[in-house]
């Protein structure tokens, strides 16, 4: 597939998703909030920081590497070996599954029951969900390798719609059901998601759609594992590159999910603050799941094809070197103004935010601060996410091991600064070091970066540097917005609101009008992909 085609594909695959997760969000955001007024702060706690953890754990550990090791390179591949290997992400998924749960159920706090009802079914149910989306491995990396955009759109749509409304309905109907609800619905969840998988490549395979793009696997059998007359099981070549990646997941997930971890084995919150700080995270890191996840999932493959991993810059193809540089550097400057946007925005309305779609359960409180903090950290995850992507899809081995042990480090470090922080300035101390740990992780990454074109004649980091002139526009438009919090914000009625928010739509408006005058070249990329 030639380097343009990859190009369009990918943003298809990047946009789509970015806008699949916006309407995700749009449902969630108001079943979120009508459910709000049903259930305690406690249960929100166990569900979203508890028992989420768990499953998130389970599923991260079992098959992240994998997906890492299986989309670099070529699809031009022994698929056979392959799915093999994508298939040990399911005895290693049920591994964890057990050896967490047991962790789960007897080594941490458990909940009162009589705020809490139900934990025990709830720990067997979020690892049991876990196993079962393992299920649909295969066919997931699959997908995401050949860049099947609509399934990836319809499976996802189905599945967290369907989880929302069901989560609703018994909230509704059965409040006093407590954790089996959350339970059910996220069985349902994963049910419906494998099950879109499997139903759309019963269908492909063996049609003439499939025939006519040559797909590599011809029957539904062929997804299953396959032994080889002759030949080994697996390629030990994406073995071993699994096995490096694994180790450096196991780091990342400390560090992704670290504040929640601190909270669950040391007990520095009470599950009602978890709730809320949950919350808070979950509102504050909107634009992170359906904006940069997308663009970080979606071009990691783009990269990863185009530029070929373990490679210096004189000895790939030069075309494709000056389309991933020139790729890089925009993605770069698009995620710096969204993150900018949001945290120069984000200060003078997170309080309005919260009491909007909480009431005073989160607006009063540590809530808008945090939310505030949060602001500032989406610039850095936005950052982040796209030099990450890119230096994954081009480290060789040996590095991926030697960046292991910078994530030892820095994962160690990250615990410690969390535990210190957060017994300093509460739950705001999670965010101050995550924004630690991912500014060091950006600093690494563009020292790779650095390195990896410095002897070509493209300097893709320029993308890090905005127009002067609108750094000036956002420096005036917080100071405006701030100004206007102050002064109409917010217990005096709502016709202060509505002006506090006329004053953010019109000082947002002048950065847009600002950014299509100043970043020429970036309107021009995201128009024309």
């Amino acid at each position: 597939m030639a380097s343009q085609d990859v190009l369009s594909q990918t943003t298809r695959l990047a946009s789509s998703s970015a806008l699949l997760q916006v309407l995700f969000r749009v449902v969630t955001f108001g079943l979120n909030a009508f459910t709000l007024r049903y259930l305690s702060r406690e249960l929100i706690g166990v569900v979203n920081v508890r028992l989420t953890l768990l499953y998130s754990t389970v599923v991260f550990l079992a098959r992240e590497a994998f997906r890492r090791a299986c989309l670099s390179g070529s699809t031009k591949r022994n698929w056979t070996k392959t799915i093999n290997l994508l298939w040990l992400t399911f005895p290693l998924g049920v591994f964890w599954s057990i050896f967490l749960g047991l962790v789960w159920l007897h080594l941490l706090e458990v909940p009162d029951p009589s705020v809490v009802p139900h934990y025990q079914a709830g720990v067997v149910a979020f690892g049991l969900s876990a196993i079962i989306e393992l299920l649909g491995e295969p066919f997931w990396v699959l997908a995401q390798a050949h860049l099947f955009v609509r399934l990836k759109v319809i499976a996802e749509s189905l599945s967290v719609v369907s989880k929302c409304i069901l989560t609703v309905i018994l909230v509704v109907l059965y409040p006093q059901w407590g954790l089996y609800i959350f339970s059910l619905a996220q069985l349902f969840y994963v049910s419906v998601l494998v099950m879109c998988y499997v139903i759309y490549f019963v269908m492909f395979l063996g049609s003439p759609e499939a025939t006519k793009k040559s797909f590599p696997v011809a029957r539904m059998k062929a997804l299953l594992p396959n032994l080889m007359e002759d030949e080994t099981f697996v390629n030990w070549k994406e073995a071993w590159l699994t096995w490096s990646f694994f180790k450096q997941s196991f780091l990342k997930q400390i560090l992704t999910e670290g504040e929640r971890y601190v909270m669950t084995f040391l007990n520095v919150l009470n599950f009602g603050d978890q709730g809320v700080y949950d919350i808070v995270n979950n509102l504050g890191s909107l634009v992170a799941r359906f904006i940069f996840l997308p663009i970080e999932e979606s071009f990691y493959v783009f990269f990863a094809k185009v530029l070929e991993r373990g490679k210096n810059v004189k000895d790939q193809k030069q075309d494709d070197v000056a389309m991933a540089a020139n790729v890089l550097e925009l993605l770069l400057k698009l995620v710096l103004l969204i993150g900018l946007t949001i945290t120069v925005f984000g200060y003078a309305y997170s309080q309005l935010a919260l009491d909007i779609y909480g009431g005073s359960m989160l607006s009063a409180g540590t809530g808008p601060d945090l939310l505030r903090c949060y602001s500032l950290y989406v610039l850095f995850l936005a950052i982040n996410g796209v030099t990450e992507c890119f230096t994954f899809a081009l480290m060789c081995k040996e590095e991926v091991d030697r960046y292991n042990f910078v994530m030892l480090a820095l994962s160690f470090t990250f615990l410690c600064i969390s535990y210190f922080l957060t017994h300093w300035h509460g739950s705001i101390g999670f965010i101050l070091a995550n924004c630690f740990n991912m500014g060091i992780r950006i600093a690494h990454s563009i020292h790779y970066i650095y390195d990896y074109f410095k002897e070509s004649t493209y300097r893709p980091l320029t993308g890090l540097l905005p127009s002067p002139f609108l750094v000036l526009v956002y420096i005036i438009s917080g100071v405006i917005t701030g100004f206007s919090e102050v002064v109409f914000c917010c217990d005096k009625g709502w016709v202060a609101r509505l002006i506090h928010i006329s004053m953010g739509t019109l000082c947002f408006a002048a950065t847009i009008v600002t950014m299509f005058c100043t970043e020429t070249k970036l309107i021009h990329f995201v128009r024309s992909q």
